[in-house]
């Protein structure tokens, strides 16, 4: 397979998810407008969607204020972030094109659906209603892609190189989600009648309320939480189903055997994964386990960079 058809195969992957998890944590906060009562708490929960989503950072160059209706736009449609949902819809529509021979029609169909649709789509005025229809459209049209990929596509060399992308962008992005709440829950007190709310929130913003509640009791012990969003093994977006996915992608990708081409990726999958299995939550303090998930997501950018010079992927580019 070539290069540039396996590099538009695995950022197709990432674009998808990355849309998908932005979505979520916008509609989220959509949510919690409609239940906040304390401004100054909703204030800062939009801090936590910027960083979680794109950068505040980034953000504070073109608006210097913290507006709801500004941060919408930032995060939905500005077309300078990167991130924004409509830039990472783009990019996963072009890469489909790009592998059209490749991937199951309907992957294609629904992915040029959306982006003709996108001119009819309100994005300097709009309501909550109509901001929520737009993310959750998103949503949809992302599971249904990757169902289609998963009950239609042959487990070849192209898939792989999909499944790669999706478990990479999806374990950087719960260790991103897990990392801000952390910052959020350690400024507060224990048992401070927020700590209930931001360990529910971190199961909302990772799609893993409804599974965590068959597990455990409805209430929201942090040990609980954490432990099933960072370790546990059955749950599909946990940090350690992640690495664990995609090591076992890359050994079916080389048919078990390590090349001299390959041997730098394994180390360092074979790293990760040892770190994890070392990772011991009781015997960390807040500070720990932030430290602990900033080294995760460098970890994951590594992994990118690794696996794109294995498989002399090029680095994306951003559509005009």
């Amino acid at each position: 397979m070539l290069s540039r058809v396996a590099d538009s195969l695995y950022w197709m992957a990432r674009n998808l998810e990355r849309s998908e998890n932005n979505a979520r944590v916008l509609d989220v906060q959509l949510i919690n407008m409609l239940e906040a009562n304390d401004r100054e708490v909703l204030n800062r929960d939009w801090e936590e969607v910027l960083e979680i989503t794109a950068s505040l950072a980034d953000y504070q160059v073109q608006y210097p204020n913290l507006k709801s209706e500004e941060i919408i736009h930032y995060v939905a449609f500005e077309p300078g972030n990167f991130n924004s949902l409509v830039n990472c819809m783009t990019y996963a529509r072009e890469n489909a094109r790009a592998t059209r021979d490749i991937i199951p029609e309907g992957v294609w169909e629904g992915l040029n659906r959306f982006y003709l649709e996108l001119p009819a789509v309100r994005r300097n005025e709009f309501t909550i209603q109509e901001i929520q229809n737009f993310v959750n459209t998103i949503t949809m049209t992302s599971m249904t892609a990757q169902g289609v990929i998963e009950s239609t596509m042959t487990r070849g060399v192209p898939y792989s190189f999909i499944k790669i992308g999706k478990w990479l962008e999806r374990a950087e992005k719960t260790a991103r989600i897990l990392n801000v709440i952390c910052e959020k829950a350690r400024k507060e007190k224990q048992g401070s009648v927020n700590h209930h709310y931001y360990w529910l929130a971190a199961l909302r913003l990772v799609n893993g309320y409804d599974a965590y509640i068959k597990e455990f009791p409805p209430k929201m012990n942090a040990m609980h939480v954490l432990h099933f969003i960072i370790e546990e093994e059955r749950f599909p977006r946990s940090i350690r189903y992640c690495v664990d996915h995609v090591m076992e992608t890359i050994r079916k990708l080389e048919k078990g055997e390590i090349h001299h081409y390959s041997e730098r990726l394994f180390h360092l999958l074979e790293t990760i994964q040892q770190e994890v299995s070392d990772f011991n939550l009781e015997a960390m303090a807040m500070e720990e386990l932030m430290g602990f998930l900033d080294h995760f997501q460098n970890r994951c950018i590594q992994v990118s960079r690794v696996f794109s010079e294995t498989y002399y992927l090029i680095e994306p580019v951003e559509i005009k």
